[in-house]
């Protein structure tokens, strides 16, 4: 023989039937019908989500109309696409590996279909999105009257994006490597031990700049209402706190004795300390801070009668079950989250199912609390319903009449 047979590239068993760059299609679709619904109900109880983000007003359609018609119109190629793989390829691993252009075709259409100025695809919401990226990827935050809300909701978002967005360059990494492909078995070591890391950390980084940009602003602006702008500092640090177990992840992935002060058990000791403070402090601030829930504050606010216990006054969810449903789901997926936020941990199983589920169940608890997050903005803006408003109870027993 010339030289060595080259190696094949492994495909793992989930990947046969949805290699990776359709999870972060599929994931990104799911995200925007989720907002869209984020929308609706939130319309439906009154709470007017374009008035605080800045978004301009619709005439001639509602704004979940238009994002519903954007997913559609993401949704139907994409299930094309699945079908049309699964038909050339029907489990074989040779066509699995050969056929990677049909995903990578529709992620492609995903980013031109962003990109593009169609008019009937939610052209100015489109623009709006990319525009609020672009500054809030340069570091920058709009002012209260500008938008700044919405570019806070965009972080945070990306921040439960943040595995997908290392996923999709794992994605186009294998694409562009000549000996693998990128319907292999993601190689999350590809572009380096530490490329992947430090993508997965970038959202957690525009949202410590965001923190930081508040508090100067408070400090250059100091007024008695507005404090001295510890509460954004002490926010800081929660996004902070996501990157002591994303730099500890990574050393585990590429553990080398040699050049490592710690054993290999140590260094898992201390990411598990890392994993609870952040999952704690993250599960804490969601209710406390992001929320208004009384849970964690004093016990006469705790206890206060004139509300369920540990929630608040003003809600316009009217159903007090709502609240606490929530706050246990955001336990369990917070501290489930900063587990798979980790690139080391596919080292120690190949359950690529399993990532792909934790992923889903980020966007589900993302969704969940952007519920309860604009309600709280809004209540903070208006100190709660209006007499004639329709509150979540409300609602729910006029659909039971229908």
């Amino acid at each position: 023989m010339d030289g060595d047979a080259a190696v094949e590239p492994e495909v793992d068993s989930f990947s046969l039937v949805l290699p990776l760059p359709y999870r972060v299609a599929i994931i990104i679709v799911l995200g925007i019908w989720a907002w869209g619904l984020n929308l609706h109900y939130l319309h439906l109880i009154k709470i007017d989500v374009p008035a605080l983000i800045r978004y301009p007003p619709r005439q001639a359609e509602h704004h979940h109309h238009s994002t519903y018609r954007l997913a559609s119109f993401l949704s139907v190629p994409l299930i094309a696409s699945l079908l049309l793989f699964w038909a050339v390829t029907r489990g074989d691993r040779q066509a699995v590996l050969r056929w990677q252009i049909l995903p990578q075709s529709y992620l492609l259409l995903l980013v031109l279909c962003f990109l593009l100025p169609l008019k009937r695809m939610s052209r100015s919401g489109r623009l709006h999105f990319l525009r609020s990226l672009k500054r809030i990827s340069l570091g920058g935050l709009a002012e209260v009257q500008d938008g700044k809300f919405g570019d806070i909701l965009l972080a945070d978002v990306l921040t439960s994006y943040a595995k997908v967005l290392g996923d999709l360059f794992v994605a186009t990494c294998m694409l562009l490597d000549t000996k693998t492909s990128s319907t292999a078995k993601p190689n999350r070591g590809c572009g380096g031990a530490y490329l992947v890391p430090l993508i997965i950390s970038i959202p957690s980084m525009i949202r410590l700049r965001q923190c930081l940009i508040e508090y100067y602003r408070v400090r250059r602006n100091q007024s008695t209402s507005s404090g001295w702008g510890g509460q954004h500092l002490a926010n800081a640090l929660k996004y902070f706190s996501a990157f002591p177990v994303i730099i500890l992840s990574a050393l585990q992935r590429g553990y080398d004795p040699t050049k490592s002060h710690l054993s290999e058990a140590g260094l898992f000791r201390l990411w598990m300390f890392f994993v609870f403070v952040n999952s704690f402090y993250s599960f804490y601030w969601d209710v406390a801070k992001d929320w208004d829930l009384s849970l964690f504050s004093s016990s006469r606010e705790r206890n206060n009668p004139e509300y369920p216990w540990g929630l608040r006054r003003y809600r316009y969810f009217h159903a007090k079950e709502v609240y606490y449903s929530a706050i246990v789901i955001d336990f369990l997926l917070r501290c489930t989250w900063s587990f798979k936020l980790s690139p080391h941990l596919d080292h120690f199983n190949d359950l690529e199912g399993g990532i792909f589920l934790m992923e889903l169940l980020e966007v589900l608890r993302r969704w969940i609390w952007i519920f309860f997050r604009v309600e709280t903005e809004w209540v903070r803006n208006n100190r709660g319903p209006a007499t004639d408003d329709v509150l979540l109870g409300d609602f729910a027993a006029k659909l039971d009449e229908d």
